[in-house]
C-alpha cells in the first residue's frame, strides 16, 4: 500500500480535524475514543471532494491511502479502492473510526486462535455508514465489492507521518 502525503486545501477536512482534536483531548480509553471519533465523523463526514479527481481515480494495482492530516494524537487518511481491491488480513496500531463515501467495503472479522484464524463475521459498509473499533479484536480483511471506485475516510489514533502505516501486523495463518 502506498501512502501519499499532500498539503491541499480540502473541503470538509478542517471541521473534522477540529472535532477529532476535541475528542482526543478528552483522554478517553481507546475504545471510547474510537466511538467518540466515529460520532464526530458521522456528524462531519466530508463529501468526495475531500480528494482530488486524480486521487479518487485510485491505482489499478492496489488500493491507495492518502494521508490528509497527521499530528501526534491522530491521523486522517482517505483510502481509494477500485472494484475488487482487497487488503491482507491485518490488525492496527491504534483505535480507528471510518466512514464510507462511495463503494462498498466488505469486511471480514477474525480472531487469532494461535495456530489459525477463526472467522467471526462479515459486514458490508456502505456509503454514509460510519463505524469505529479499537484493538484488540480488530483483525480483519477489507475488499471493495461494488462496481464503483470506493472512497473512505479513516481516522487513526496514531501519527502516521511517523509510523507510515496503521497496520500493526499482517496475518498469514490459515482460516478455519
Amino acid at each position: 500500500m502506498e501512502v501519499a502525503v499532500t498539503a491541499l486545501a480540502r473541503p470538509g477536512l478542517e471541521p473534522l480535524v477540529s472535532g477529532i482534536s476535541a475528542v482526543v483531548a478528552r483522554g478517553l480509553d481507546p475504545e471510547h475514543t474510537a466511538y467518540a471519533a466515529a460520532d464526530v465523523l458521522r456528524e462531519r463526514l466530508p463529501g468526495p471532494g475531500l480528494l482530488t479527481p486524480e486521487e479518487r481515480a485510485g491505482r489499478p494495482d492496489t488500493y491507495v491511502s492518502h494521508l490528509l492530516h497527521a499530528e501526534e494524537g491522530f491521523s486522517i487518511v482517505g483510502v481509494v479502492w477500485r472494484p475488487g481491491q482487497v487488503t491482507v488480513i491485518h490488525d492496527h496500531v491504534s483505535w480507528c473510526a471510518f466512514g464510507i463515501l462511495s463503494g462498498v467495503e466488505h469486511e471480514t472479522l477474525y480472531r487469532d486462535m494461535g495456530d489459525h484464524l477463526r472467522e467471526l463475521g462479515r459486514t458490508d459498509n456502505r456509503p454514509a455508514e460510519v463505524s469505529g473499533f479499537a484493538p484488540p479484536g480488530d483483525i480483519h480483511r477489507v475488499v471493495n465489492t461494488s462496481a464503483d471506485v470506493g472512497v473512505s475516510v479513516h481516522v487513526y489514533g496514531a501519527d502516521l507521518r511517523r509510523l507510515g502505516s496503521s497496520v500493526r501486523r499482517a496475518y498469514d495463518l490459515p482460516v478455519r
